[in-house]
């Protein structure tokens, strides 16, 4: 079956469950693009913005009302870019979401995070994933990537990084971060290795874009 000429697997993931690595394979086997945090960069540079700021603000929701009310910015997320000597979070959003938009017109692709099954929500050809699994499985991976020394180490990295995804994520959406309901696939990266969780996503991107069809 063909697939859209343009279309785009957003892939949200809990730290060390495996999204990233899942992202880029995906995007091997099927030949098309893929952006994640270093390619994402260059949205800040599209704007003159220092790519160090750009970072310290990628995937945190505004200090200032992080943990209050979801304000489902979302929804008009450039009305907060307010030109590159603006350099507050919402500004690097607003960057991020026309990036993902000019991503997503160019051709089909993977991108990683950065609430982008959100911002392409009225895009009908978006297949929206996320990756999740427990706790001790994480913390595992974290330590053999060797992004931690210790396993508690690697566990508050998790914790926090997840607490700062999930406010990031639900300050700037209607959705709830991680949860099965927002997404159109959830797969437990702990209970199915790295190939078959891409064919697996690849079979159900198939199904999805044949069921248009008929």
């Amino acid at each position: 079956m063909a697939l859209p000429e343009k279309y785009v697997i957003t892939v949200g993931r809990s730290l060390g469950a495996g999204g990233r690595v899942t992202g880029h394979r995906l995007a091997e086997a099927l030949g098309i693009d893929y952006y994640d945090k270093e390619l994402l960069a260059s949205a800040a540079e599209s704007v003159g913005m220092d790519k160090r700021l750009f970072e310290k603000n990628d995937e945190r929701a505004p200090g200032f009302l992080a943990g209050l009310l979801p304000m489902s910015m979302g929804y008009n997320a450039l009305a907060w870019y307010a030109g590159p000597n603006n350099v507050s979070g919402e500004a690097v959003y607003g960057a991020q979401c026309d990036f993902i938009r000019r991503a997503a017109d160019k051709g089909p692709c993977v991108i990683v995070g950065r609430t982008a099954d959100y911002v392409l929500r009225d895009n009908p050809n978006v297949v929206s994933v996320f990756l999740h699994a427990d706790e001790d499985a994480c913390v595992d991976r974290i330590v053999r990537r060797e992004e931690c020394c210790t396993p508690q180490a690697a566990r508050a990295l998790i914790r926090k990084t997840n607490r700062l995804r999930a406010e990031f994520y639900n300050f700037y959406t209607d959705r709830t971060w991680g949860a099965a309901a927002t997404y159109d696939l959830t797969i437990n990266s702990a209970r199915i290795g790295l190939e078959d969780r891409v064919r697996l996503i690849i079979d159900f991107i198939n199904c999805r874009f044949g069921s248009q069809h008929k």
